[in-house]
């Protein structure tokens, strides 16, 4: 039996952020309708960057959290 592999597609740094978030939604350490800032107490270090990378994608940092888990695919322009 031949074993063919499949490319695995990569993770849109986005998608990996929204994981991450997930998990901590899943975890209680966020709430779903909890604002998007809050995710800058969890990972102060690189809060600027994902900030910057959430206003071009136009969020508000005062956006329910589930509004960034319910992106199905990220694409930029």
């Amino acid at each position: 039996m031949t074993n063919i592999s499949m490319p695995q597609s990569v993770l849109h740094p986005m998608g990996k952020l929204q994981r991450q978030v997930q998990s901590l939604v899943n975890s209680h350490k966020l709430k779903p309708t909890d604002s998007l800032w809050k995710v800058g107490l969890l990972f102060p270090d690189r809060w600027s960057y994902w900030k910057q990378e959430l206003l071009d994608f136009e969020f508000s940092m005062q956006d329910p959290i589930q509004s960034f888990l319910d992106v199905e695919t990220w694409e930029e322009d």
